[in-house]
């Protein structure tokens, strides 16, 4: 079975004309070369930053209703907080 495919790819090359044919019947397949270069390329990172900003946390406290349970009241309170900026 290998013998075969060897002889199906020799056959499609031959087919192509992208090879020819040694003294002594091998098969000499013409190939491209491939030359890999690199460059160098430079990358700007973004600076990463903070800024205040203000936002409404709830607060959960108590108020009196009566003179025996105190009530749950849930309200808001202004907090300061420091979020990321990104510049770029």
């Amino acid at each position: 079975m290998r013998t075969y495919a060897l002889l199906l790819a020799a056959a499609s090359a031959i087919a192509l004309g992208a090879c020819n044919r040694t003294a002594d019947g091998d098969v000499v397949v013409d190939r491209p070369d491939v030359d890999v270069t690199t460059t160098k390329d430079t990358l700007h990172m973004p600076t990463v930053t903070t800024r205040t900003d203000t936002i409404n946390s709830p607060v959960v406290g108590t108020q009196k209703e009566t003179l025996i349970v105190n009530k749950p009241v849930v309200g808001t309170e202004k907090k300061t907080v420091k979020v990321p900026v990104i510049k770029p």
